[in-house]
């Protein structure tokens, strides 16, 4: 007995595998964590490389403070045998004269007086070029240049020759070593040693 081709087609595809619908609904379910795990795994990876990047970011604005900071306390005028050095400190601030290649003006040898204290916040240093000869016209305007921000305050220390530390500096000569240390608001984790530099490195 032969089947019809009718009847043939009927047979083969009730025998063809296929998807019911709860085949359909799982492979949808399953699709949906899928999907949500990869989501989640790029929220994640974006989250990841944004912190890291404000951890750097964060890294290198210390470092660049560090580095200022040292180059202030390095190039500082040590004075001479007839005049003390022009330099005084006090634990929250210090001022001094002092050379930095980097903020050299036309017809200035290159010395500025500067001051390094915390202004609303915000490590500051100010400066404005130092002429060793007389002023005519005034004195050049001050400037200021945002070394770090988010700064609860700094202490400042000096070490004197054969002494200790202490927290002002009103000697004629420059201190051995000055100390800086940078704090931080409450609940910031950023963290940094303190800074130790030798005055007047620069200029023997």
């Amino acid at each position: 007995m032969s089947l019809t081709d009718d009847q043939a087609l009927r047979c083969d595809a009730a025998g063809s595998p296929g998807f019911t619908l709860l085949e359909v609904l799982v492979a949808l379910i399953i699709s949906g964590f899928v999907l949500l795990g990869l989501s989640q795994g790029l929220r994640f990876g974006v989250l990841a490389s944004s912190a890291g990047a404000r951890i750097s970011r964060g890294v290198d604005d210390l470092t660049t403070a560090d580095e200022m900071i040292r180059r202030v306390v390095e190039g500082m005028d040590p004075g001479s045998v007839t005049a003390p050095a022009p330099m005084t400190g006090r634990q929250d601030r210090f001022e001094c004269i002092t050379a930095l290649p980097r903020v050299k003006e036309a017809g200035t040898s290159g010395d500025i007086h500067a001051e390094l204290m915390i202004v609303d916040g915000r490590l500051v240093l100010r400066w404005r070029p130092w002429l060793h000869a007389k002023e005519v016209g005034g004195r050049p305007p001050v400037r200021e240049t945002e070394l770090l921000r988010g700064v609860a305050g700094i202490s400042v220390y000096y070490w004197r020759p054969g002494g200790l530390w202490i927290d002002r500096w009103n000697d004629p000569g420059l201190p051995s070593l000055v100390r800086v240390r940078i704090r931080f608001p409450e609940g910031d984790t950023r963290r940094w040693p303190d800074i130790v530099a030798a005055p007047g490195l620069d200029r023997r």
